[in-house]
């Protein structure tokens, strides 16, 4: 998305983790802990991955998108399905965006990403592109659905 920007990659603590698992240092309990909730997300919100889970290698892994921010006011907090994200970018100035990786069989979890997207981002040039583009398509969507003064009493 171009309007992605402030990435935090949490791909070497994950390595760690996982380094920690596979020696003993940590339990299985410790890492396959993701709550009801957080499975309920990853079943319907989530976005399934070709990766397989690191722990129990039983099925792929699914990614969560939870969205926070100001402006987004009762919907913070949710999961939202990765082709919304873009949608919300182009109408909100600014929400951050973390991405959970989720494995449905065992329960693992873990935080893989985070970043910020938003109208923020954008110059002026791209805002005037992007609004130009939605008027000619509500233009066209007009035109396509006839007159636009319909007669009242049918």
């Amino acid at each position: 998305m171009r309007t992605q920007r402030q990435i935090v990659d949490y791909s070497l603590q994950k390595r760690a983790v996982l380094r920690d698992l596979h020696s003993g240092r940590i339990g299985t309990l410790e890492v396959c802990d993701a709550s009801p909730y957080l499975k309920n997300a990853a079943r319907f919100h989530g976005e399934p991955t070709d990766e397989r889970c690191p722990v129990c290698r039983k099925e792929n892994l699914t990614l969560v998108h939870y969205i926070y921010g100001d402006e987004l006011k009762q919907s913070a907090g949710q999961a939202r399905k990765l082709a919304e994200l873009p949608i919300l970018a182009m109408t909100l100035r600014e929400f951050q965006v973390f991405v959970v990786e989720v494995c449905r069989s065992c329960a693992w979890n873990h935080l893989i990403q985070q970043y910020v997207l938003g109208r923020d981002a954008l110059t002026v040039d791209d805002v005037d592109r992007d609004e130009a583009v939605a008027a000619s398509s509500a233009a066209g969507r007009h035109r396509d659905s006839g007159s636009p003064h319909r007669q009242e009493g049918r």
